[in-house]
């Protein structure tokens, strides 16, 4: 949602990270963004200008004095039409002529011109990075608006192990689509549940579910993106926790109770998205349960019912949580609703836990019912952030 339609002006810059900006100028398309690409000439010694127009579907700009076929000095015409500049890779050399204003190429009066926002994505030997100059540069740099995203710890292209390495390409996307993102959540403090509970039976086996936790972790990534603070307390997932955020991992109900709990009181937006276990066994077992042994019933009890507590404990904050049914789910989640004292609810079917889209319906207090077709969970979470703030506004 947030790329569709958006102009960018990828810049590539002289480093043996070049490479990568085929793969971040793939992605920028098939999220519906439009892409043209201005390489240095350093750059054109690492990727070839065919390679970039052929995946970026616009041709590749870098002669300062090219005319586009409008006639149009081409620093200006990029600088005019680009919503974001995103650079990546950027060298010391791009960070320390545009922190110094120095504008003797194609790129660097485009970003001089540009009033758009600008992105950089350092990569670079690890001695270079932590310089004194470089760093002061970017400081520079981020005083005056500019954004900036990694570089990673790692192995670095000259042999050494350092801080040096270009981001990984989705964390660049997700750093551009904050860029881009309104900032609506600002001065906000927003609680995200993710993923299943596991309830023990022995040391390896458990009770649990297939919830994979993309919903809650797509809500967390969109609201920080849209500048809330956020913390994520999540079950077991094999998902990267969203950069940015504070990050709980937890295991069972209990402990997704007392997490969440901790931070109930001074968030002000609650986004219950995790799939908690209703019931845990009696007895764990300390030692796995043989298979001649396996004959015995699992007494199981109730677990904590989260979002139940929260909505007793409720002093203002705006309070959201999912109603996953398998029959008659508008009156299932309409119960949840006014028994959990919430603000409204997200119901859905068991066809959503693992898949990257699901269909929703949002339900409010006011029993009006909004039913959201098949979409990436993505943009799910940007559909239930717009309407918390809609709500919030009124």
């Amino acid at each position: 949602m947030i790329l569709n339609n958006k102009k960018i002006v990828l810049g590539i810059t002289g480093g043996i990270a070049a490479y990568k900006a085929l793969e971040i100028a793939r992605i920028f398309i098939k999220n519906e963004a439009l892409v043209w690409p201005v390489m240095t000439k350093a750059a054109a010694n690492f990727i070839t200008p065919l390679s970039l127009q052929t995946i970026a579907g616009n041709p590749v700009s870098q002669d300062m004095f090219d005319l586009t076929h409008e006639s149009r000095i081409s620093h200006i015409d990029l600088a005019e039409k680009a919503d974001i500049v995103v650079i990546a890779p950027a060298t010391a050399n791009i960070i320390g002529k545009v922190a110094s204003g120095i504008a003797d190429d194609l790129l660097t009066t485009v970003i001089m011109a540009t009033k758009a926002p600008v992105l950089f994505a350092p990569a670079m030997n690890s001695n270079m990075y932590e310089n004194k100059i470089v760093q002061h540069n970017i400081e520079k740099l981020r005083k005056l608006g500019c954004c900036f995203i990694g570089p990673e710890d790692g192995e670095l292209a000259c042999g050494y192990e350092g801080k040096g390495r270009l981001a990984p390409v989705e964390d660049i996307i997700d750093a551009a689509e904050e860029c881009l993102a309104p900032k609506d959540l600002k001065n906000e403090k927003v609680l995200v549940t993710a993923g299943p509970t596991r309830e023990a039976i022995d040391p390896v086996r458990f009770i649990s579910n297939p919830s994979s936790g993309r919903m809650g972790y797509a809500i967390a990534r969109a609201a920080r993106r849209r500048g809330a603070e956020v913390v994520l307390v999540s079950g077991p997932s094999y998902l990267k926790p969203p950069r940015g955020v504070t990050f709980i991992k937890t295991q069972t109900a209990e402990d997704m109770a007392e997490a969440s709990m901790r931070h109930y009181p001074q968030s002000t937006i609650v986004i219950m998205a995790a799939a908690v276990s209703d019931y845990r066994p009696k007895i764990s077992h300390r030692k796995k349960v043989k298979k001649e042994e396996a004959r015995f019933n699992i007494e199981l009890e109730r677990t904590q019912d989260i979002l139940k507590e929260m909505g007793r404990r409720k002093r203002g904050q705006f309070l959201v949580g999912f109603a996953l049914e398998t029959e008659d789910m508008l009156a299932n989640a309409r119960k949840k609703l006014k028994d959990k004292k919430l603000d409204f609810i997200i119901a859905n079917g068991p066809a959503s836990f693992d898949g990257e889209a699901t269909r929703v319906t949002v339900i409010g207090k006011e029993d009006e019912v909004e039913e959201l077709p098949l979409l990436p969970k993505n943009e799910v979470a940007e559909r239930i952030l717009d309407k918390v703030v809609k709500e919030l506004r009124s």
